[in-house]
């Protein structure tokens, strides 16, 4: 989870920050909100307030109960200046829209307002998102202070093109759409040193096979990824390098992170095995198929054909996970997943836990309404050889830090092979 400065100047785009920070709140992130004055014509700032639950400044005149902390931090014991620890608290300052005005300010390095003084004091990475009619992006004054940004090390992201905010108006000036401006900010988060999965090279499987039956059927699970995509977003947002083998899923794809696209337990395989000794870690989050159809129709069987009953053979897959286990090297770990249902599931996490030699094993009950498979939430126990971890139901971002936090404690003293 980041700590997320949001500022928002005049522009009928601010309408826009409102689905980025619900966004960003909903993966995980804390956020403040800073608007300027002209903003607050747009958008009010009760809007912002009820989805962060924290509440915004506009000035900086006006007291802020947090006294500068995030949503889910502990205030300081003094109130210091709200510009000041706003901007040294968050770990990302965005500015979504940007006006020329605003661009304008910040290019001479004026603090005439709360969010120019919050911005010339942060020494963290400033993300700008300009928007505006394509006469005033275009003009060579705003041009000019975009290069000077650049050159100071901000982030300025490119607007789009098409219709603008006057009836008819058409052109570059366009702010780039929510999930995109979340994607620009976890990317510039990621590239952020310092991070405590730097160096690390993860390998992520997720989403759900499917053994073909014939040319339009298959055998299935309800597996989304939604759980390894998490992982993936965590790691890469804590530095690490990372690859997804994703199997059939269907979710946004975080910049940054490298993916491969499968559809059958042996294409996962696969997969796995041409990127298993390159990485330091695995998080085995695929729900792979056990069995498979002893034979697959290249063709779509008819019912007239099938008759009353259509009877498959199937056949066991290869066990990929221990498979992997089985050719570690030294100082690699191995995070299994175990989705069961009903009281025997830890029973049955302990002995995946021995049986495939694994570091960790990720028990949890797709049987409860709500979470596993295909939801935000989820409720999982975290075995190791020494120790059990339970996180409570959360979101699959926070259930994904916990899991990484519980490999990285063991990791930096010993390996947790049993």
């Amino acid at each position: 989870m980041a700590r997320i400065l949001l500022g928002v100047t005049g522009g009928i785009a601010a309408y826009k920050a409102l689905e980025l920070t619900r966004l960003a709140t909903k993966a995980g992130h804390a956020v403040r909100v800073i608007q300027t004055e002209a903003s607050t014509r747009f958008v009010g700032t009760a809007s912002f307030a009820g989805i962060t639950g924290a509440p915004v400044l506009i000035t900086e005149w006006e007291p802020d109960p947090l006294r500068g902390a995030f949503p889910g931090d502990p205030p300081p014991a003094h109130a210091p200046l709200s510009h000041l620890q706003l901007a040294e608290t968050a770990d990302l300052f965005v500015i979504a829209p940007a006006s020329a005005n605003t661009l304008a300010k910040l290019a001479a390095g004026q603090a005439d307002n709360l969010l120019t003084a919050a911005a010339l004091a942060c020494r963290r990475p400033l993300v700008l998102a300009p928007a505006m009619n394509d006469a005033m992006y275009e003009h060579p004054a705003t041009q000019a202070n975009l290069a000077t940004l650049r050159e100071r090390g901000a982030t300025v992201l490119e607007p789009g093109t098409g219709l603008l905010g006057s009836p008819g108006e058409w052109g570059i000036g366009r702010l780039p759409e929510p999930p995109a401006l979340l994607a620009a900010i976890e990317a510039a988060l990621d590239a952020q040193p310092g991070g405590d999965l730097d160096g690390l090279r993860v390998l992520v499987t997720a989403g759900g096979t499917r053994e073909p039956i014939d040319a339009v059927r298959y055998i299935g699970n309800r597996s989304s990824g939604r759980m390894g995509f998490a992982l993936a977003d965590e790691a890469a947002r804590r530095g690490a390098e990372v690859t997804v083998v994703a199997a059939n899923v269907a979710l946004p794809r975080r910049p940054g992170v490298r993916y491969v696209d499968v559809g059958t337990a042996a294409e996962l395989a696969a997969a796995c095995a041409a990127e298993f000794d390159g990485c330091d870690l695995l998080l085995m989050a695929a729900a792979v198929a056990d069995y498979r159809p002893a034979e697959q129709r290249a063709d779509k069987i008819k019912k007239s054909e099938a008759g009353e009953e259509l009877r498959l053979r199937l056949e066991r897959t290869d066990d990929v996970l221990s498979g992997l286990a089985a050719r570690r090297r030294d100082g690699q770990l191995i995070v299994g997943f175990a989705a069961e249902t009903g009281p025997a599931a830890l029973d049955y996490g302990r002995g995946k836990l021995a049986r495939k030699h694994l570091d960790a094993v990720v028990v949890n009950d797709v049987g409860v309404p709500g979470i596993g498979f295909d939801a935000a939430e989820n409720e999982v126990t975290i075995l190791t050889s020494e120790s059990e971890r339970h996180v409570p139901r959360t979101s699959k971002t926070e259930v994904a830090a916990a899991i990484l936090d519980t490999v990285l404690s063991r990791r930096s003293s010993t390996t947790l092979r049993v």
